[in-house]
């Protein structure tokens, strides 16, 4: 596919939505096929940094030492001094999980890092990442890589082949979206084992909007199959429910004490046969 095919999905997108109170994310989707997740060539797990913003601007927490004190505090939203993490509570250390998009760290205290934050942030892919440049020296500038990292995003394949990230917001314009939605397609393609044989379908989607399906011959919008429900059985009331049937066994016991009274029932509706005349005495 190439970036015709993008702005061709993108303005199907916009022609079937409906304007929110708020700018909405267009977030890109691909879905995989001939993938084995369990092997490591087959998964997908690296940082994009896209031609232009991701739109929404990004949270992004500081740890570093005195060294980066001064230049993280003028550009981060949030900075942790390595003398503060003895004392830091793990509801701090949560709530910051919940807001941050990127934490950046310096290199020279990542053990320490590791030590106090890696529990948390670790099992939520939010560790200080040397792919993204997020882990920097003492003598770094944290302005440039806070501005690179307002355009960048992970793309990661979990436990589904398919992987879905945000790629703008709705107020963007249409070739900003196509030129951040065709980066990611792209890098993507050359990651896969067998590149296009590899991709089932491709998709652009806003916050609530539906999904537009962008292929080679033109874009659509996805229409949901609905599965038809089976009839349900219609419930009988109490008066229509057949009565149970007694076991078997039971009906065995019953027929086995009834059958000699029955027999003597017999016996006694049977005419008694007159007697016999007695043979005339001899003469």
């Amino acid at each position: 596919m190439d970036k015709k095919h993008f702005a061709q999905g993108i303005q199907v997108l916009r022609q079937h939505t409906e304007k929110k109170e708020f700018s909405q994310s267009v977030d890109l989707i691909i879905n995989f096929k001939g993938l084995d997740l369990k092997r490591e060539e087959h998964k997908i797990n690296t940082f994009i940094v896209l031609p232009f913003s991701r739109g929404k601007t990004i949270i992004t927490t500081a740890l570093v030492s005195n060294d980066l004190s001064t230049k993280a505090k003028a550009a981060c939203n949030n900075v942790i001094l390595a003398d503060q993490f003895k004392t830091l509570e793990k509801g701090k250390i949560k709530k910051l999980a919940e807001t941050t998009t990127f934490f950046i760290a310096q290199a020279n205290i990542m053990p320490q890092i590791a030590q106090t934050f890696g529990k948390i942030l670790g099992p939520r892919g939010l560790m200080p990442n040397p792919k993204a440049g997020a882990v920097l020296q003492p003598t770094a500038e944290v302005k440039p890589t806070i501005d690179r990292l307002q355009k960048t995003v992970k793309v990661e394949t979990k436990n589904d082949p398919t992987i879905r990230t945000v790629i703008g917001i709705e107020s963007m314009k249409d070739e900003e979206l196509v030129e951040n939605a065709f980066a990611v397609f792209n890098t993507v393609l050359h990651a896969l084992p067998q590149e296009k044989h590899n991709i089932k379908s491709v998709l652009i989607k806003l916050t609530m909007g539906k999904p537009v399906v962008i292929t080679e011959e033109g874009a659509h919008v996805k229409v949901p199959i609905i599965k038809q429900r089976k009839p349900t059985p219609k419930k009988t009331t109490a008066e229509q429910a057949p009565l149970p049937e007694a076991p078997k066994e039971e009906q065995k016991e019953e027929s086995a004490a009834e059958k000699p009274k029955k027999e003597a029932a017999k016996k006694e509706d049977k005419p008694k046969k007159a007697p016999k005349a007695k043979k005339e005495a001899k003469k």
